[in-house]
């Protein structure tokens, strides 16, 4: 393998550290993993790997099953690696993963109820695909882990199996082409306009600005954006800037005025606003150690907004 001059590749195993574990269950495990720019080496794993783009957009080199795929990944994307499957990732800046290991016993039952055969079973090699459904999924399991199980086994046996049904219908052998992720925009365009919120979170954006962006009509990226990400441009750039506020006001000094600012806010109370009804916390409280992107799921509605769902 060639590696950028004066490179030595950083080398993950399937396990990652204590620190960046987030949780686990029964055939199932969840980490937060950040690499600062480098070259990073993964030497495979026995379970299903779902890594999921948390925050900031990030220029990546990615080697892997004899393919190459260089893009920008943004907020959201997913990569899936089969079992087994080595792979080396060059970031060009810092990133941040939701990495999801989905244990082949749990898939194996669950084409069993499907009534397939799981020795048909082949998990495809996914890079930055589009999938709302496996990305929710990956929120939901990542807040009840924090929260401490709060919902009990129950509902998270029926996250996991879920999670594994859409890697089944979706990334695999078993993968119909009508089932295939089916997003009203291009892959390409979304991740442009995706980008753009992301690199401009600070400016006051407008849709016509957006659809520009993606070379869309105001009404056509109005229908197709909720359609691919699963909320509206405006829900989806409120969460953006409230997960980008609860990161700075962790992990920086800055007051919390000029937070606000720097995160496209009119003004502290404007943070303050969003930031309680998205996860439920006031900003001073996520400074102090409660809530923020350690709390909730960025981008998707918190635990409260759950429960209410399914009420």
């Amino acid at each position: 393998m060639d590696w950028p001059a004066g490179t030595c590749p950083q080398r993950r195993s399937s396990r990652p550290s204590r620190s960046e574990i987030i949780g686990h269950a029964e055939h199932l495990r969840l980490s937060l993993i950040t690499d600062l720019p480098s070259v990073v080496e993964f030497s495979g794993s026995p379970a299903v790997v779902i890594s999921i783009h948390v925050g900031p957009s990030v220029d990546i080199d990615c080697r892997r099953g004899g393919e190459r795929h260089s893009a920008r990944t943004v907020h959201g994307d997913i990569e899936i690696i089969p079992p087994a499957l080595s792979g080396v990732w060059e970031f060009k800046g810092s990133g941040t993963t939701l990495v999801i290991g989905l244990g082949l016993t749990l898939i194996h039952r669950v084409i069993e109820e499907l009534g397939s055969d799981p020795a048909r079973f082949e998990v495809r090699n996914r890079f930055q695909e589009r999938d709302p459904r496996i990305e929710h999924i990956g929120w939901a399991l990542k807040a009840e882990m924090e929260h401490g199980y709060p919902c009990g086994r129950v509902y998270l046996d029926s996250l996991a199996t879920g999670l594994a049904a859409a890697v089944v219908q979706n990334h695999s052998s078993f993968t119909r082409p009508s089932q295939e992720p089916n997003c009203a925009m291009s892959v390409r365009t979304l991740r442009h306009v995706l980008a753009y919120i992301d690199d401009n979170l600070d400016q006051a954006l407008s849709l016509h600005q957006l659809a520009a962006v993606g070379g869309l009509s105001v009404s056509h990226l109005k229908a197709q954006f909720r359609k691919a990400v699963g909320l509206s441009a405006h829900q989806y750039l409120i969460r953006r800037r409230v997960d980008r506020a609860a990161t700075l006001l962790r992990s920086a000094r800055l007051p919390i005025g000029r937070v606000a600012l720097e995160t496209g806010f009119c003004h502290q109370s404007h943070l303050a606003m969003h930031m309680r009804r998205v996860l439920g916390v006031t900003p001073q409280e996520v400074r102090n150690g409660r809530g923020g992107p350690a709390r909730s799921a960025p981008g998707w509605p918190n635990m409260r907004d759950e429960r209410a769902a399914r009420s």
